[in-house]
């Protein structure tokens, strides 16, 4: 079928009634204009994510010729000054037609719209252009950066089609290219993966940081970036507090203006949490589109949910009772307490998202959140969480989302006096099913499955481990992929900076940039990998600190 005004406006539709989705970019953040690259590749997934769900939608080629142009400005990226011939535009729809073919010279474009004269005509040409013309616009009037932004689109392109399941012209090749030249080392030295580490970063950095926004207004002398940066600056440094790393922030900086720590915390504060949320949620739709398009990132699946805690806090609390709670350990001790859904198992270790933990919220509040997000954003199977979550009320939820899960189980009397009889006969692992009262003569049905430790330091009970689960004991072992979100909090930890403020909202925003770093990190090591091996493995080839360094740099330090 061929799109229509009605189709096409149906998409534009739900583009704009779509949580985290914005279109077209430059409207949305101070940070692009409309002569912004990053932002246009933006736009082209953002608008072909959707394109290609709808049913009158089967052709690549038909969007290349209907995608809406007229508001991007290309003569930034024009290298000629004199008169031409041909519109920007007409001749980057051309060329992205050419990628999205896949042909190596002009003369196969040349030769299809001598061919096609009702694509030539959607294209803007009046009649065919001839092949040294194409040549010398490809090679001498588009910049670089036009070209690159023309090969990664046409790539979006292909891979938004083929997901959406429609026929595309040429097999996408889901691996990002961010190099000139077209060797690949087999065994990348240090030079080698910060060159290409820095090239990552700073293509990362320009997709991730315009989802914050302070809302300052215009002609605001200190450009925004550098209050990123000044926090990007703070979680370089542990336990670097906001007052101490604007004064040395200012010596490090290639900027004129930088902000000074009381003025950084009062715009902080002015963000509500709902807000730092739907921000934080925006940069990661973001960051998840760039390592979408590598064909490492779909092994994702399954997701872990924790909570974490702050050090303890020893001020006095007096009306902040419901924010700074008491500790998981059920301690003596208070604390602030977050909440966070992260990918886990073979694919990248995103934050997904990050909420703060109120007294009073229920566990199943917390996990319906969180699982709200995660599935907005990837598809998801399978849910690892800790023994706090044994809740039947969350199991059920999980398992009405036609989702399975791995959750450790406190154990009572009657699951001690069972490890007890699987001790005396020297029984490793025992699987039985249970019905979990819901209430009103409601009952969840799950399986237990009770695993001995090995080397159990104890020699009772306490050697076994009970686990339920919906989905059979073949997933047991992927529970212990959840260690991963322990690791996580330890580098999370690490970049964040260091307070003494009581202020909710602020605390929330210092831990949720906090973990946009560590996500940074992780997508661009993820990237880094895939460029240079072809392949990604768990154990960074880049570090968190190079990382950080790489994109404070992108945001106003030299």
């Amino acid at each position: 079928m061929a799109s229509t005004s009605v189709s096409q406006r149906d998409v534009f539709r739900s583009i704009a009634t779509t949580e985290y989705l914005d279109w077209p970019a430059y409207d949305s953040t101070p940070l692009y204009d409309q002569s912004s690259l990053t932002a246009l590749i933006e736009d082209f997934r953002t608008v072909s994510g959707i394109w290609f769900e709808h049913d009158a939608h089967d052709s690549v080629e038909g969007f290349v010729c209907q995608y809406p142009l007229p508001y991007v400005e290309f003569s930034p990226h024009d290298q000629y000054s004199g008169p031409t011939r041909y519109e920007m535009s007409q001749l980057f729809r051309a060329f992205l037609l050419k990628e999205v073919y896949g042909w190596d010279h002009e003369t196969a474009l040349v030769e299809y719209l001598r061919q096609h004269a009702e694509t030539r005509r959607s294209l803007g040409f009046d009649s065919v252009p001839d092949q040294s013309t194409l040549w010398r616009s490809w090679n001498k009037r588009f910049s670089a950066d036009l070209r690159e932004t023309v090969e990664r689109t046409a790539q979006t392109l292909l891979i938004n089609a083929q997901n959406a399941g429609v026929a595309v012209p040429r097999e996408p090749e889901r691996k990002l290219q961010y190099r000139n030249d077209e060797s690949e080392a087999t065994d990348p030295d240090d030079q080698t993966v910060l060159a290409e580490a820095a090239k990552i970063s700073d293509h990362v950095s320009h997709v991730v940081f315009p989802a914050f926004s302070l809302d300052r207004g215009e002609s605001c002398e200190i450009h925004e970036n550098a209050y990123w940066g000044l926090q990007t600056y703070l979680g370089l440094r542990e336990r670097l507090a906001a007052n101490e790393g604007a004064r040395s922030f200012v010596y490090e900086s290639t900027r004129d203006r930088t902000p000074l720590g009381h003025a950084h915390r009062e715009h902080i504060r002015d963000l509500s949490i709902d807000q730092v949320r739907e921000m934080y949620r925006q940069a990661i739709t973001r960051l998840l589109n760039e390592v979408a398009e590598t064909e490492q990132f779909f092994r994702a699946g399954i997701v872990a949910i924790d909570i974490t805690e702050s050090d303890p806090f020893t001020g006095d609390r007096t009306g902040y009772e419901d924010e700074i709670i008491g500790t998981k350990k059920k301690t003596d001790e208070y604390a602030y307490q977050w909440a966070t859904v992260q990918l886990v198992g073979n694919a990248v270790p995103l934050v997904l998202d990050a909420r703060p933990v109120r007294k009073g919220e229920s566990r199943l509040e917390i996990v319906e959140d969180l699982l709200d997000s995660a599935e907005d954003l990837v598809h998801v199977d399978n849910v690892l969480m800790d023994r706090e979550f044994d809740s039947q009320h969350v199991l059920e939820m999980i398992s009405q989302r036609g989702l399975s899960y791995v959750v450790p189980k406190r154990m009572q009397t009657s699951e001690k006096a069972q490890a007890k009889r699987l001790l005396q006969r020297s029984q490793d692992r025992y699987e039985t099913d249970r019905k979990l009262h819901l209430g009103k003569n409601e009952w969840h049905e799950t399986t237990l499955i009770y695993r001995r430790k090995e080397d159990s330091e104890h020699d009772d009970h306490r050697q076994y481990s009970v686990f339920m689960t919906n989905c059979g004991s073949g997933h047991l072992t992927e529970y212990g992929y959840r260690w991963e979100i322990e690791s996580g909090y330890r580098s999370i930890k690490r970049f964040m900076a260091a307070t003494t403020s009581k202020d909710f909202g602020l605390r929330f925003f210092y831990f949720a940039f906090a973990c946009l770093l560590y996500s940074i990190w992780r997508a661009v090591d993820l990237l880094v990998q895939v460029e240079l091996t072809g392949d990604y493995e768990h154990s960074p080839m880049v570090t968190a600190d190079n990382t950080l360094t790489l994109v404070k740099k992108e945001t106003g330090i030299g």
